[in-house]
């Protein structure tokens, strides 16, 4: 999906068969791969349908997250499944929460009581106890925690699938990506725990403008992944 100029007039959203649908002056849209973009919930349907409402002159996809997320959703899930979950369970085997400093004592403190609880979560939630380690040093996860974390994620619909793909990829854990999508966390709770070792540095030295740009960027993609989680299940 590529910057366009408007080319329509009214939004309007419609049932099409067992989906919701949305239209761009009496034409359904479709995805990128030419599929109806046949979405679960009214709810999302009408908020998808406000993102093409609220274009301009140009139809920017980078203001337009549900819809892109509804697009990978029905283009890439079905058929790439297998890949995604691949790439999801990626994160459970380094997942960020399992990497410690050593140092200073106030960082570890902070770590140990903010993210102890994620992972006391996961293991009594899925079954998945995952052990933690200091420095870079990769932490191996047992067998069992990574055979827990697949049937977590392969007996989701396509589009949680979407969700937590995303949101595990941004967050660069499993763990949050899981809590987020099970409503165990708020977006704006996960993206500060994955910051969590960036905002203790900051509170000592400060934040350049930069690094406060792109956390204002990443946590608006977040929360927007929080928002499609929600609105695409009843």
């Amino acid at each position: 999906m590529t910057r366009v100029a408007k080319f329509y007039k009214a939004v309007e959203t419609g049932k099409d068969g067992g989906g919701f649908v949305v239209r761009l002056d009496g034409k359904t849209v479709k995805t990128p791969a030419r599929a109806l973009l046949a979405l679960p919930t009214s709810k999302l349907a009408d908020a998808v349908a406000e993102e093409w409402r609220s274009q301009t002159d140009i139809v920017d996809p980078t203001a337009m997250p549900l819809t892109r997320f509804a697009y990978a959703a029905i283009d890439v899930a079905p058929t790439h499944r297998a890949r995604l979950t691949e790439e999801i369970l990626a994160y459970g085997k380094s997942d960020l929460l399992c990497y410690r400093a050593d140092a200073p004592a106030a960082l570890i403190a902070r770590q140990n009581e903010a993210w102890n609880p994620l992972l006391d979560w996961a293991a009594g939630r899925f079954g998945a106890r995952l052990r933690t380690g200091t420095g870079i040093a990769f932490v191996d996860q047992s067998a069992e925690s990574q055979a827990a974390f697949a049937k977590a994620v392969q007996g989701r619909d396509d589009f949680a699938l979407v969700g937590l793909h995303s949101a595990s990829s941004l967050t660069g854990s499993l763990v949050l990506g899981l809590a987020l999508t099970e409503g165990r966390l708020t977006a704006q709770e996960a993206f500060a725990l994955s910051c969590l070792d960036e905002i203790f540095q900051a509170e000592a030295w400060g934040r350049d403008a930069e690094a406060a740009a792109r956390a204002e960027r990443l946590g608006a993609e977040l929360a927007a992944i929080e928002r499609f989680l929600t609105l695409s299940h009843p």
